[in-house]
């Protein structure tokens, strides 16, 4: 790829000025966190040191966690907690739902850890909390960004009858590098979970992360195959090392070349494409509604 910051050198470079981003304040954003923090709910702007946290959280939105904040997988990008889980709190579906009510959100995202401790994968939780939104707040239209449930396809098929608004599973990053990002996961599965939401019905978005070694004709061979699976909506952004033990920052890359990306995949199909540095899946979710 042309026009790059790159760590060649494998150490932690200064963030260019580009990936800077303002502090979260504000009382719409006090407002939020005050309410995550009452009902015990776990947001994936927090776990995940989400740079558009303030922002999100100043327009009265946020993205929800479901099924506790430990994750069984141990992905080399994400900044969430792996361990074994604590029991499934039954309680939690209301509690969102209610929170959702509270915050009088138009638009929310449901996100989870992957509990491939579980025999369902979690799916009857996601369920349940599906439909406690929407019995409480009938008016909210929301995303659902699902693991890939083991590839077993009952447990996706309990999120296809759900009917969510849109649905996203994220590829995260190219064939080459899917078994040094995500450890546990499966190129092609994923793209098969794509592929069976689509073909079941539902809209559909996906997400990868650019800067890890990636080079520009994998992230075209990537988009192609996203089409291909049925994918609507496309999120890219720069991948930021959270701490000095998850994966180096390999290149860091400039907002105009985010831009051709982004015209590159409108021209191939996709529906909608949010690209550039900051950009994260759940970002301007409430503009990918179709």
């Amino acid at each position: 790829m042309s026009e790059l910051i790159t760590n060649e050198e494998k150490k932690i470079v200064r963030k260019p000025d580009w990936l800077r981003v303002k502090l979260p304040t504000g009382k719409e954003y006090a407002q939020v966190r005050q309410i995550v923090s009452t009902h015990k709910l776990h947001t994936i702007c927090e776990s995940g040191n989400c740079p558009n946290m303030g922002e999100c959280w100043g327009a009265g939105t946020a993205t929800f966690m479901i099924l506790g904040n430990i994750c069984t997988r141990s992905c080399g990008f994400c900044n969430v907690a792996t361990g074994r889980p604590l029991a499934v709190d039954l309680q939690e579906p209301q509690r969102v739902a209610d929170s959702v009510k509270l915050m009088n959100v138009k638009h929310c995202v449901i996100t989870s850890v992957d509990r491939d401790d579980l025999k369902d994968g979690g799916s009857i939780i996601w369920v349940e909390t599906i439909t406690a939104i929407r019995k409480a707040s009938p008016q909210t239209k929301f995303e659902t960004l699902i693991p890939d449930f083991q590839g077993k396809w009952e447990n996706l098929q309990r999120i296809i009858d759900a009917q969510p608004d849109i649905v996203s599973h994220n590829l995260e990053t190219v064939r080459r590098l899917t078994k040094q990002v995500r450890i546990q996961a499966k190129y092609d599965r994923s793209l098969e979970v794509i592929k069976r939401l689509h073909d079941g019905g539902m809209k559909t978005k996906s997400g990868i992360m650019l800067g890890l070694g990636e080079t520009e004709q994998e992230i075209y061979e990537t988009m192609d195959d996203l089409r291909r699976a049925g994918c609507d909506v496309l999120t890219m952004g720069q991948y930021l090392q959270p701490t000095p033990k998850h994966l180096l920052v390999v290149e860091f890359i400039r907002p105009e070349v985010f831009a051709v990306f982004k015209q590159v995949g409108l021209e191939k199909g996709f529906r909608f494409v949010e690209s550039g540095p900051l950009v994260r899946s759940s970002y301007h979710a409430e503009k990918h509604i179709f």
